[in-house]
C-alpha cells in the first residue's frame, strides 16, 4: 500500500462539481480530501495502481479545468493501513488559521528548497519556526527550531502578532515549517504585510525527508502523521511509536489520546 498527500491553493468556481469528480475517482482508495473554494487538500492510500490513475486524473481530468496540472504528491510507504474510509468534504477552508480572508492563492511567503532550508535555518539572522502543534513538535523537530506552544493551528495566528515587533526590532527572518507545506502557505499569505521576511520549506517536513537521503542530519527524532501510522523516520518509514508515545503523560492532551483511541478501533 502507497501513500500520498497533496494539497493545491487554486480558484475553484464550481467546488461542488470538483467534489463529485474526486468521489468519482476515490472508489479504489482509502484517505480524506477537503474541497473549498481556495483549493484542495488530501492524503490518500491505495495500491500503486490506484494511486499513480488518481494522480494521473487529478492534474489532467477535464472538470479541474488545468488546476492541478503542477500539483506536487508526496509519497510513503505503509505497513499499517493508514485509513479507514473514504470521505471528499465540501469546506469553507482547506486549512484553518484563524484568521478572516487570508488569500493563500494570489500570494505567499518566499518557498525555499529542502537544500537552501539546510543552508537557511543555520544562519545567525533566522528564527526557525515550527508550525505544528506541540504534540508534533515534542516528537521530532528540527534543529533550533522555536515551539510556539499551541495545541491548535488557530492559536498560531495570536504569537505571531506577539512575536513581529521582537523579530522587526531585531532585524531577524523567520523560516518556517510544517509537515507538508500547507500551513505555512497560508501563514506566510497572512503576514505578508508585517514586514518580516518569511520563508516557507517548500512541501514541508515529507518533502525534505523525500529529497534528502541525510535528513537526520538537521532533524531531530521522528514526524507525527496524522493517519494510523502515526510517526515516520528521515527515510519515510513507520516507526514504532505509539499513540500513548505521542500524546501520554500531558493531561491537556488526554481527549487527543481517547479521540486517536476511537480512530483507531474504527479502523480495525
Amino acid at each position: 500500500m502507497l501513500h500520498t498527500a497533496f494539497y493545491k491553493f487554486a480558484a475553484l468556481a464550481d467546488p461542488d462539481a470538483v467534489v463529485t469528480r474526486l468521489r468519482e475517482l476515490t472508489h479504489d482508495l482509502l484517505g480524506s480530501i477537503l474541497v473549498a473554494e481556495e483549493g484542495i487538500n488530501g492524503v490518500l492510500a491505495g495500491t500503486r495502481a490506484a494511486v499513480d490513475a488518481f494522480e494521473q486524473a487529478l492534474r489532467t481530468d477535464a472538470v479541474f479545468d488545468g488546476k492541478f496540472a503542477d500539483i506536487a504528491f508526496k509519497r510513503s510507504a505503509c505497513k499499517t493501513s493508514p485509513f479507514a474510509r473514504m470521505k471528499v468534504h465540501r469546506k469553507s477552508e482547506i486549512v484553518y488559521l484563524g484568521v478572516d480572508d487570508v488569500d493563500a492563492v494570489s500570494k505567499t511567503g518566499i518557498d525555499v528548497s529542502p537544500q537552501e532550508w539546510r543552508e537557511l535555518i543555520v544562519q545567525d539572522d533566522v528564527v526557525v519556526i515550527d508550525n505544528r502543534n506541540s504534540f508534533e513538535y515534542k516528537l521530532g523537530k528540527f534543529r533550533n527550531a522555536i515551539d510556539p506552544g499551541v495545541d491548535n493551528f488557530r492559536d498560531f495566528s495570536a504569537y505571531i502578532e506577539e512575536h513581529v515587533p521582537q523579530w522587526q526590532s531585531e532585524g531577524k527572518r523567520v523560516a518556517m515549517y510544517c509537515t507538508g507545506g500547507i500551513r505555512c502557505e497560508k501563514t506566510s499569505a497572512w503576514m505578508l504585510d508585517m514586514g518580516v521576511p518569511v520563508y516557507q520549506l517548500e512541501g514541508g517536513v515529507l518533502n525534505y525527508f523525500q529529497a534528502m537521503p541525510d535528513a537526520e542530519k538537521d532533524w531531530e527524532g521522528e514526524c507525527f502523521v496524522f493517519d494510523n501510522r502515526i510517526a515516520l523516520d528521515t527515510k519515510l518509514q513507520e516507526t514504532g511509536t505509539t499513540l500513548e508515545d505521542v500524546y501520554g503523560g500531558v493531561p491537556e492532551w488526554e481527549w487527543r489520546l481517547q479521540r486517536a483511541r476511537r480512530l483507531d478501533e474504527d479502523s480495525e
